[in-house]
């Protein structure tokens, strides 16, 4: 494990802090995955890692408690991600302290979380009568999950897509899949996942598609990571023309973390899942 995930707070005994403390935040670099995969300072796909927070309090200046939901979007140009706890480690330290109004707690906290990842965020914060308009939805598209597979390796594998596309019928498509598991990097505590996988090329087949992400069950990588993995792997082996890697994972203390990579769209939409 590097010397930076050394210093994560994941796995460790914490004290949890009620006063606001933006120092409790933890980036990680980026570019310590992307160098792996091959990606330079020129990425094939623009995004956002999309965070939902559901345990998000504060203090008016009276000292009446406020409840409020947070949508977080980092642009995953930014040089850093912001690793899980610290993150949750921080919403908490708003816990015990007395703010002005909603638009100030955005405001520092915009602050913060640029810093942090040293790049753009976007930060939304729902009060209580807005928490109805976060309906449940399903995925776009085909499900590959009701095909019959026999398996038994789960380790990552993404030979299973060489030679699965098929140039000689183009398609535009949209799948997905709610099999996708991986381990947290530092822990190896699961992380559940559901991805949509959305493409113009030659059509891929959907089994070796499928036994493609299962292969994920074992492997030990961050959200993002993974996500760019996937869209990595598919667009060298099956060379979509275009690509978008969507998924969404399940919350964990209060936090969803839903990674967003494509080559030719912009806009990634909130779509809270059953599971979320």
């Amino acid at each position: 494990m590097s010397e930076t995930h050394d210093s994560l707070p994941l796995g460790k005994p914490t004290e949890y802090k009620s006063d606001y403390d933006p120092g409790l935040l933890c980036p990680v670099p980026r570019q310590l995955k992307r160098s792996e995969l091959g990606f330079g300072a020129e990425l094939p796909f623009a995004g956002v890692d999309l965070w939902n927070a559901y345990e998000l309090s504060w203090l008016t200046p009276g000292g009446k408690p406020v409840v409020a939901m947070g949508e977080f979007r980092f642009a995953c140009s930014s040089l850093n991600l912001v690793e899980s706890k610290s993150f949750k480690l921080y919403l908490n330290s708003f816990n015990q302290t007395r703010f002005e109004n909603f638009a100030q707690v955005a405001r520092l906290m915009k602050a913060d979380l640029g810093a942090a990842a040293a790049g753009e965020v976007e930060v939304r914060l729902l009060a209580p009568e807005e928490f109805s308009s976060r309906q449940i939805v399903a995925l776009p598209g085909d499900c590959l999950d009701g095909q019959e597979l026999t398996i038994d390796n789960y380790s990552l594998d993404p030979q299973i897509l060489v030679g699965a596309a098929d140039p000689a019928r183009p398609v535009t498509e949209t799948l997905h899949s709610h099999l996708l598991k991986s381990n947290c990097l530092v822990t190896s505590q699961p992380d559940w996942g559901s991805v949509m996988i959305r493409y113009q090329g030659g059509q891929i087949d959907r089994e070796a598609l499928l036994r493609y992400l299962i292969s994920f069950r074992q492997h030990n990588e961050f959200h993002e990571q993974c996500v760019e993995r996937i869209f990595s792997d598919l667009l060298r082996t099956c060379q979509p023309d275009k690509l978008t890697v969507y998924a969404r994972y399940t919350r964990r203390g209060g936090l969803d973390i839903n990674p967003f990579r494509s080559n030719f769209e912009t806009a990634a939409e909130n779509l809270r899942l059953a599971r979320q």
